[in-house]
């Protein structure tokens, strides 16, 4: 099994923590997110998004395109900020002087005030990556996700702690590809 993983693309007004909150593709963004489409296009069996429309619209679109099933998972969704969403850099800083520091460095045993976790991201992450390789074994797969979705899920494929999402880099339109073959996972290319 392939799988491509790309993370939408730049959104209207700016870099911010928007986790769970919906943030509206820019032109840009989704023209990047169309170049990386249309070389994948032809390969790809089946797409799986996350519910976020910055991600679920344009997969949709493709998939209609294609003729391919489009499947909403939960378990793709970004994490949830809590109180982080939709804030920039600037103002958590403002609001929890030093936290978002530490937590860009090593977010291990961290949760963003009223926020999701990131052992509990990486617990529906890797539910989320037994249940593809189980289902769709034989076929080439498109996950549409978000940064911190898409960081966690290949931190699981590489069997890495979750300290390692923050060595990934991870633009906006950044694909990526794993494999999963003879039961063993692995990340073929790391586009960022």
């Amino acid at each position: 099994m392939i799988v491509d993983l790309l993370r939408h693309g730049a959104l209207q007004g700016g870099v911010k923590y928007r986790g769970r909150v919906e943030g509206y593709l820019t032109t840009e963004g989704r023209d990047a997110m169309n170049q990386v489409w249309q070389r994948i296009a032809k390969d790809v069996d089946v797409m799986i998004s996350s519910p976020l429309k910055r991600c679920l619209e344009p997969a949709q679109a493709w998939a209609k395109e294609k003729g391919i099933v489009c499947i909403s998972d939960e378990r793709m969704a970004e994490m949830h900020y809590g109180d982080w969403e939709d804030k920039t850099h600037a103002e958590i800083e403002r609001d929890y002087p030093g936290m978002l520091a530490l937590w860009r460095i090593d977010p291990t045993g961290m949760r963003p005030p009223k926020g999701e976790s990131p052992e509990e991201l990486r617990i529906r992450i890797a539910d989320f990556w037994q249940d593809i390789c189980t289902t769709y074994a034989k076929q080439h797969v498109l996950v549409v996700g978000h940064s911190g979705s898409t960081r966690m899920l290949i931190a699981h494929i590489e069997g890495k702690p979750i300290s390692y999402t923050r060595d990934i880099s991870m633009p906006y339109a950044c694909w990526s590809r794993a494999q999963f073959h003879d039961e063993m996972s692995q990340m073929l290319f790391i586009d960022g």
